[in-house]
């Protein structure tokens, strides 16, 4: 009898040690388990935002690098400085001759990430010339990029920020445009597919 429970206890413990190496093994050769996360089908359709916050220099030098190409073939050369406001200056070809152009603009992002310039003077050389009619005159004389909306009445100038037309149809918002704190901040929205 005996001899009848150390057989037992020996086949009992060497089916144990099969199982478990068989349950191992089995583990082991199974695949991995799928992620319980489901994919963001959100990005598949939404833009990825980045928020970008900047200083007037080097806005300056974007701004300045997107006029020249926008501004290739047009007759009408200018170049935009901030400062404390958003200044254009520019040269005016009329008959034989060019004018020097100095605008100045107050800048006002709105809640839709669009930018409204609101106009604070307009000369041409020394002469002060009344807002709306040098604002009318740009307007219907000059090919401005599609997304500047002149408005001559407002004396002012709307931005029109996801109208500019950029690169891998990356998009712009402006959320903060205070050039006397030197604080600008807007969003890249670039597509996700």
């Amino acid at each position: 009898m005996v001899k009848n429970k150390w057989k037992i206890g020996f086949f009992i413990l060497l089916g144990l040690m099969t199982a478990a190496v068989l349950v191992i093994w089995i583990l082991i050769s199974l695949p991995a388990e799928e992620s319980k996360l489901e994919p963001d089908r959100t990005s598949e359709v939404d833009d990825v935002a980045f928020h970008v916050s900047t200083n007037k220099r080097d806005l300056n030098r974007v701004i300045n690098h997107y006029l020249e190409e926008e501004v290739k073939n047009s007759q009408f050369d200018y170049q935009v400085l901030l400062t404390d406001e958003v200044e254009l200056y520019g040269t005016l070809p009329i008959f034989s001759q060019e004018l020097e152009l100095r605008l100045t603009f107050e800048p006002q992002a709105l809640k839709n990430g669009d930018l409204i310039l609101k106009q604070r003077s307009i000369s041409v050389g020394r002469l002060n010339l009344p807002v709306s009619t040098v604002l009318k005159f740009v307007r219907d004389s000059y090919h401005l990029p599609e997304a500047v909306n002149i408005q001559p009445k407002e004396e002012r100038v709307y931005v029109s920020m996801q109208r500019l037309k950029l690169k891998s149809d990356i998009k712009v918002q402006v959320n903060e445009f205070d050039l006397k704190k030197d604080n600008i901040k807007f969003t890249l929205l670039v597509p996700a597919d």
